[in-house]
């Protein structure tokens, strides 16, 4: 697997991004990562899986994460997370002209994508969207949103603590080791990357009827990070959506506990939907 890397820029902040490649290019894939992470994490597992099924995959670490440049755990503002979305589909097309584009967003990824399918007029083929961040499954402090809520009108950049806990993400223990271990992640969260997201979570979730691209909506019944309740509601709402819930399936998926099926299903429903592409 050769990884080609690619430097970005978006408004003076310094954007890292690359792109893998099959032997066939069929189709195409952006790969949008969640927060605190970095685009890499994804290429042992769900990147060999898209490669299989011949879409040449795009990715690219978001503002303050991963080696893109900007404050760990802050960006501009929620518009600029979309246009940097759209700067990458736009670069991938680029590269690759006449091939249908696939989204593939997790967790904060999962938001931006289905965001980005409902407000940008794009042709895509589908997408895919695990764990989506379209609610919280846990109620933060009072105290922790009052200060938060301030602080994003007077001072949006100040970062604190997440409040991850790593040992939500699997139940593979070695998974959970990784992710502590690698230097590139962080649990940093400003205001702007907090607040904006979960609004435009609850909007995505009130829209979704307006979607016009099939959506593959996978969600583990597990999840004490993100409520898989409000994906459900996401796909009640939309006669676009497929949903898939993985029973007593954590947050991250494709480094869980029946990974393998869970990408596998990922690839049969990539496959269905270039034949019907094809037709």
């Amino acid at each position: 697997m050769e990884l080609i890397e690619h430097k970005f820029q978006y408004k003076n902040i310094p954007i890292y991004g690359w792109h893998v490649q099959p032997k066939e290019v069929a189709g195409i894939a952006v790969l949008v990562h969640g927060l605190g992470e970095h685009s890499e994490r994804y290429l042992s597992d769900v990147v060999p899986r898209l490669l299989d099924c011949n879409l040449v995959v795009f990715s690219y670490d978001n503002f303050g994460h991963g080696k893109s440049g900007g404050k760990r755990g802050h960006c501009p503002d929620y518009d600029a997370l979309l246009q940097l979305l759209d700067n990458i589909i736009a670069k991938a097309r680029m590269h690759f002209p006449n091939n249908p584009v696939f989204l593939y967003g997790h967790s904060l990824g999962g938001n931006l994508v289905l965001n980005y399918a409902l407000r940008f007029r794009s042709d895509l083929a589908g997408i895919i969207a695990t764990s989506p961040y379209l609610r919280l499954a846990f109620e933060p402090p009072k105290w922790k949103m009052i200060i938060g809520r301030a602080l994003l009108r007077f001072w949006p950049s100040f970062t604190m603590s997440s409040g991850l806990d790593p040992e939500d993400l699997s139940r593979i223990a070695t998974e959970v080791i990784k992710y502590k271990q690698d230097p590139l992640v962080h649990d940093k969260v400003s205001p702007m990357f907090t607040f904006p997201i979960q609004e435009a979570g609850d909007w995505a979730i009130d829209n979704a009827h307006k979607l016009r691209t099939h959506v593959l909506l996978i969600h583990g019944t597990g999840d004490n990070v993100i409520d898989y309740r409000g994906t459900e509601r996401f796909y009640k709402n939309s006669k676009r959506a497929e949903l898939r819930l993985i029973e007593g399936g954590y947050h991250e998926l494709h480094k869980d506990v029946g990974c393998n099926d869970t990408l596998n299903m990922i690839g049969v429903w990539i496959n269905m939907q270039m034949e019907s592409v094809a037709v």
